[in-house]
């Protein structure tokens, strides 16, 4: 069966990683009955939120720490991750995407990428691994493998659309239920909570990235 990294980006859609599409992933990979590793970088958030209150919170929180809620304390810092030992990586999405894994949400197209997902991703990409990613974290594949002119999707959203394109990739629009699959850089995108509407569009879209990236695998 293979291996199958999960990056995460801390715990929550507004500061980490929606946990609706987390869930999602992990689920879809054990009924295709991959094996799991969740990693995450060992680094602060850039920004933490209440998400009852809604509102920005003047604390800090550690990126890897969070991440472990979602993975029922089952995880790595990235750093320590050798790719050799991955057949896939996928990642959720959240705007922790766009935070933590990146700076994408702030800085747009000037944007860094964490060193260590950029590493991980740029591996996976050399060794002709298939990576998988939904709702915003394809900004991250842009980031990482723009000069490989990835084909990539985060639904309709022009203004995201064109940032990516200006990183290097193709959009190809792509409705929730559905994903776009780049058969030359082996990446599958779906556009998850980008769209929506419900938890039940946002998994027959997951469910599809998911066995595209299993199937790559074999």
């Amino acid at each position: 069966m293979p291996t199958v990294g999960v990056i995460l980006s801390g715990c929550g859609v507004h500061d980490g990683t929606e946990i609706h599409e987390a869930v999602l992933t992990l689920l879809a990979l054990d009924r295709n009955g991959a094996d799991v590793v969740c990693m995450a970088p060992n680094t602060d958030q850039r920004r933490t939120f209440d998400h009852l209150a809604q509102e920005d919170r003047d604390e800090t929180r550690n990126v890897l720490v969070e991440s472990a809620r979602i993975s029922r304390g089952e995880i790595s810092d990235i750093a320590d991750v050798d790719t050799n030992d991955l057949d896939a990586v996928i990642l959720p999405g959240g705007f922790g995407a766009a935070l933590n894994l990146s700076s994408f949400a702030v800085e747009g197209t000037e944007a860094s990428i964490d060193e260590n997902v950029a590493r991980v991703l740029r591996e996976m990409h050399a060794a002709g691994k298939p990576i998988g990613a939904v709702c915003i974290s394809p900004a991250v594949i842009a980031l990482a493998l723009g000069d490989q002119a990835p084909t990539l999707t985060i639904g309709h959203d022009a203004g995201t659309a064109g940032a990516l394109e200006s990183l290097g990739a193709s959009h190809e629009e792509c409705d929730v239920e559905n994903c776009v699959v780049d058969e030359t850089n082996r990446i599958v995108t779906s556009p998850a909570y980008m769209l929506g509407p419900s938890i039940r569009h946002v998994a027959v879209g997951i469910d599809r990235t998911v066995a595209r990236v299993i199937e790559m695998c074999a």
